[in-house]
């Protein structure tokens, strides 16, 4: 079944076989809304990789990822793209692959190269949420700064060892900056706590159901909070922002 074929069950109030498990949650009307949306989704590694499998699965009808990384053996830990047959693959070609397999309705434009300040708004523009899934604070601080002045949402998330950061940035809300003040420091304690495999799964759902909810309009989005996990001693705190 096409997107068009799916759009078109949708709209006679019958839920495609495929979505029937996201009914009590999305209904017909966030189906569609689902199907309709674009997204685009900044980094295809340990975050970026699950993010993009799972809005795939939701049915997002049109998912833009940007990353300009290769596949190394020790993205194999937590990359779910990654598998010794494509380590050097650039990890875009992989989540066009494997979007394929998964669902046909997704249409998944790659852009195989790194997001910059130069390029930012451009290869945001035209999408309805766009989504965090990088690795260094400087380049997050760039994204947000693209997703603001493009009037966009930004779902933003960080891991670092059993930890975990998810938030919601709109336009008009409090910015990534009241978390990252220090804009000359590019990386986090994730370099010494390293990435073990359930952190970026955990954190890649939470920031998949934020798109969801912002898309469908349905729940409400972390917005001014910044949503806490450290798994090794079972914590998750909201935390408002000031």
């Amino acid at each position: 079944m096409s997107k068009e074929e799916s759009l078109a069950l949708l709209r006679t109030g019958t839920m495609p076989e495929r979505y029937l498990r996201n009914m009590g949650t999305v209904g017909i009307d966030g189906q569609i809304r689902l199907l309709n949306a674009r997204v685009a989704v900044i980094g295809a590694g340990g975050l970026g990789g699950l993010v993009i499998e799972l809005l795939t699965r939701m049915g997002v009808g049109y998912i833009k990822v940007i990353d300009g990384d290769i596949f190394a053996p020790h993205n194999l830990n937590r990359q779910v793209l990654s598998s010794e047959h494509n380590l050097g693959q650039a990890k875009v070609l992989a989540a066009a692959k494997r979007a394929a397999e998964i669902n046909t309705d997704t249409e998944l434009e790659i852009v195989n190269g790194m997001l910059t300040r130069a390029n930012a708004n451009r290869l945001i523009a035209g999408c309805q949420v766009v989504i965090d899934a990088l690795d260094s604070i400087g380049d997050r601080l760039t994204l947000a700064k693209a997703a603001r002045e493009s009037r966009l949402p930004l779902v933003h998330a960080a891991i670092a060892g059993f930890t975990g950061q998810v938030m919601t940035v709109f336009p008009e809300d409090k910015g990534i900056e009241a978390v990252y003040r220090d804009a000359g420091v590019n990386k986090g304690v994730e370099v010494s706590l390293g990435n073990p495999a359930a952190t970026p799964a955990i954190a890649a759902a939470l920031e998949v159901q934020e798109a969801v909810k912002i898309i469908t309009g349905k729940g409400e989005p972390l917005r001014n909070k910044l949503l806490y996990f450290d798994t090794e001693y079972n914590t998750y705190e909201i935390l408002q922002l000031s």
